[in-house]
């Protein structure tokens, strides 16, 4: 079955108000609910990402870019019997609903 990366993205500055803990829990239960829904599809939940480098043939700088206009904030890997099976299940995703954030979804092709 193939397998896709997932990528979270946010547009910086874009984490409005902290939520209350009631708001926590509702969004922890959210989260569960998908998480337990797609079992069979996640493969991977990935985790949040922090800073890294950004390494060439020539050289190593520092990375991710503070000018990015979006930023990747974690990933994960589903399997799914197609990219629109995939899309569901990132559409889906609780942290798809939050405002400004995204999620890439692309096809892992092994040899």
């Amino acid at each position: 079955m193939p397998k896709y990366l997932c990528i979270q993205r946010s547009l910086p500055g874009a984490k409005g108000e902290k939520p209350s803990p009631a708001q926590m829990q509702e969004m922890y239960a959210a989260f569960n609910a998908w998480r337990q829904k797609f079992h069979d599809n996640i493969v991977d939940l990935g985790g949040k990402l922090g800073g890294g480098k950004v390494v060439t043939a020539e050289s190593t700088t520092d990375g991710p870019f503070v000018e990015a206009k979006e930023v990747v904030g974690g990933f994960m890997i589903v399997v799914a019997d197609s990219l629109d099976e995939a899309v569901r299940v990132a559409r889906e995703s609780p942290g798809v609903a939050m405002p400004g954030s995204s999620v890439e979804v692309r096809e892992i092709h092994t040899p």
